[in-house]
Formats: structure tokens, sequence, C-alpha cells
């Protein structure tokens, strides 16, 4: 979970930074990616459950 809040944090600041400055449209593309690929990692993650499941013995 805090991998994924750590991402979202990366992708807000990456994509202000790039709004901001002029001629740093990038950045505002690179956080727009970052985001884009962390919300499908959370997506997969909250799907999955996050559940472990331990062998019965």
């Amino acid at each position: 979970m805090s991998l994924f809040l750590l991402l979202i944090l990366v992708a807000v600041v990456l994509g202000i930074i790039g709004f901001a400055t002029h001629g740093l449209f990038w950045l505002l593309i690179i956080g727009a990616a970052v985001l884009v690929v962390d919300l499908v990692y959370g997506g997969t993650r909250l799907r999955r459950g996050g559940r472990k499941h331990r062998l019965a013995r």
C-alpha cells in the first residue's frame, strides 16, 4: 500500500512541476504515465484481494 501511495505522490509532483515550468512538459507526460501504471498496479493488487493463503496441514 505504501508503494501505491508513494507512486501517486511522485506522479502528482512530476505533473505539477511539468505543468508549472516552461519547457518541462515532458515531466507532465512522465507523471501521467506513472499515474496510469500505478492505477493498473493498484487495480491488480485490489483484485487479488491481498490475502495470503496458507496450506492446511
